[in-house]
C-alpha cells in the first residue's frame, strides 16, 4: 500500500487541518520518537527548524510535544533554511532533524520534513512505518498532548561558516548582488552570507510578517528582483523560495537562470576542476532537451528521474554523481551537501563567473532552452493516467506530431491537487496547442 500522508517532500496542507492538525501532528511527534528509539537513537534530541509563516510556531510546539511523550528530547533552531537543517542534523549531536515549511505554497499552507541523522531525507520505507503508526495512534490518542512553545537553544552560525568554506578561500568582492528571500526563511541569513563573502548586498523581500511568504516574490516570482538587478546595474540576482532549498539566479543582461542552466554553468566547473565523478549529471523528467543536449557537447551524460530532489539524489548516490538538480532550482553538490540548498548554489555560481572571468550570461550562452509549457490542472479526484482514455489517445497523438523532436509529460503533483502537463518542442505553437488539448482531455476525465 502506497503512502497517504508523507508526498515527495514531506507532509504537506493547510496548516491547522488534517494532517496538520494539532492530533495528527502530536501522532507523528510520539510515532517519529518511538521510531527512533526503536533505531537506539532515542537518546538523542530531535532538532526543529522552521520557515517564517504564523504557522510554524505551533506547529512545532506541537511536534515537540508528541517526541517528548515519546521520550527523546528536541532541540530548537527557530528561522532556518531546510539545508540549514540537514547540514545541522548531520553535523551535530541529533538523532534527526525536522524543518517545518511548504516551501514554496503560500502562507496558508505548512508541511513537515524529516531527516535522518545523516542529513538525508527519510527513505520511503521508513516513512512508511511511521506513517502506519500515525494511524495507529489516531485511533488510540486519547487527548492531545499540550504543546509548550519551544525556545530558541540551537545555533545557526556553524551553518553559514560551512557555506563560506565551501569558497576555499575565494571572495565574491567586487560584485554587485540584489538578494530577493522571498519573506521567507533566507531573510536573516543570506543578507549576511553574502556580505560576508565580499559581495556588495542590496536585500529586498526580507521582511517576513508570516503571510507574505512566498506572496508575489521569491524564487517562483522574479520579475520584481530582474526589474531591480537592471535598474540597479547589479551583476546578479538571487531569488529563494519559502525555505531557500532552491534558487533562481538573475544576470545581469535579465536573463533567468534557472536550474537547468545552474547545472551547466556548475557542471562545466566542475569538469574543469577534475571533481565531476564520472562525468554524469543528474536532472529529472522536468530539465528542458537544451540542458542535455548542452551537456552531450561536453562529454556529460544526463540522467533523468521522477520528479523530486529526494529521487534526484538517490540516484546520485546510486551513480556516485557530484552534480544533480532540478528546474525548479533546486540544485544538490553532493561533494558539500545532502539536499538541494539555494544559498550553496548562488554562492557555487557566482564563485565561478569569479574564477572564469565571465558573467552569468557568457557561462549560459551555450544553452539553448527549446520551448517548453507546464500546464497545471486542479483535479477532484486521482486516477491511473493509463485509465483516462482521452487523455491516452492526446499524447499519442502529440508524441506522433513531435516525431522524436520533443517530449510530452504528464504526472500528477506529489504536493498538491493537481495534474502537471508539460510539452516541449521546438515550435511554442505547436507546444501551446497540444499542452492545451491534452489538459482539456484531464479536465474531462477528472473534473
Amino acid at each position: 500500500m502506497g503512502k497517504q500522508l508523507f508526498g515527495t517532500d514531506g507532509i504537506r496542507g493547510v496548516a491547522g487541518e488534517p494532517p496538520l492538525d494539532p492530533r495528527t501532528v502530536t501522532a507523528l511527534g510520539i510515532a517519529l520518537g518511538e521510531d527512533l528509539t526503536r533505531r537506539g537513537l532515542g537518546a538523542k534530541p530531535v532538532l526543529i527548524g522552521m520557515d517564517t509563516r504564523e504557522s510554524g510556531p505551533g506547529i512545532a510546539a506541537q511536534l515537540g510535544a508528541g517526541l517528548k511523550r515519546a521520550g527523546v528530547g528536541v532541540r530548537f533552531a527557530a528561522l532556518v533554511t531546510t539545508p540549514g537543517v540537514a547540514y545541522l542534523t548531520r553535523t551535530g549531536d541529533f538523532s534527526a532533524g525536522i524543518m517545518i515549511s511548504a516551501s514554496h505554497n503560500p502562507f496558508q499552507d505548512n508541511g513537515i520534513k524529516v531527516f535522518s541523522r545523516n542529513g538525508y531525507k527519510l527513505p520511503d520505507e521508513e516513512e512508511h512505518e511511521v506513517e502506519e503508526r500515525i494511524f495507529q495512534l489516531l485511533e488510540s490518542l486519547e487527548s492531545v498532548a499540550q504543546a509548550t512553545a519551544l525556545t530558541h537553544d540551537s545555533d545557526v552560525r556553524p551553518y553559514l561558516d560551512f557555506l563560506l568554506a565551501t569558497l576555499g578561500g575565494a571572495t565574491l568582492a567586487g560584485l554587485r548582488v540584489v538578494i530577493d528571500c522571498g519573506n521567507g526563511a533566507a531573510s536573516a541569513l543570506a543578507s549576511q552570507l553574502f556580505a560576508e563573502a565580499g559581495a556588495e548586498v542590496t536585500a529586498i523581500n526580507c521582511r517576513p510578517n508570516g503571510r507574505n511568504i512566498n506572496l508575489n516574490c521569491g524564487a517562483l516570482h522574479v520579475d520584481g528582483l530582474r526589474e531591480a538587478v537592471l535598474a540597479q546595474g547589479a551583476d546578479a540576482g538571487v531569488a529563494f523560495d519559502g525555505d531557500a532549498d532552491r534558487a533562481i539566479l538573475i544576470s545581469s543582461r535579465g536573463r533567468v537562470i534557472d536550474g537547468d542552466a545552474a547545472m551547466l554553468i556548475a557542471a562545466r566547473r566542475l569538469q574543469a576542476d577534475g571533481h565531476l565523478a564520472g562525468d554524469v549529471v543528474v536532472s529529472t523528467v522536468m530539465s528542458n532537451l537544451g540542458l542535455e543536449k548542452a551537456l552531450g557537447r561536453l562529454g556529460i551524460t544526463m540522467l533523468r528521474t521522477p520528479v523530486g530532489d529526494k529521487y534526484v539524489l538517490e540516484e546520485m548516490l546510486r551513480r556516485d554523481a557530484a552534480l544533480g538538480g532540478e528546474q525548479s532550482g533546486h540544485v544538490i553538490f553532493r561533494d558539500y551537501a545532502t539536499t538541494g540548498d539555494g544559498m550553496l548554489t548562488a554562492l557555487k555560481l557566482l564563485e565561478a563567473c569569479v574564477r572564469a572571468h565571465a558573467t552569468l550570461d557568457e557561462l549560459a550562452a551555450d544553452l539553448t532552452v527549446f520551448p517548453q509549457l507546464l500546464v497545471n490542472i486542479r483535479v477532484k479526484q486521482r486516477r491511473p493516467l493509463d485509465q483516462l482514455p482521452g487523455v491516452v489517445d492526446q499524447i499519442h497523438a502529440c508524441e506522433i506530431a513531435l516525431n522524436g523532436m520533443g517530449r510530452v509529460l504528464v504526472r500528477f503533483s506529489g504536493t498538491e491537487p493537481l495534474a502537471r502537463v508539460m510539452v516541449e518542442g521546438p515550435d511554442f505553437t505547436q507546444v501551446e496547442n497540444w499542452a492545451g488539448k491534452i489538459a482539456e482531455a484531464i479536465r474531462a476525465e477528472l473534473g
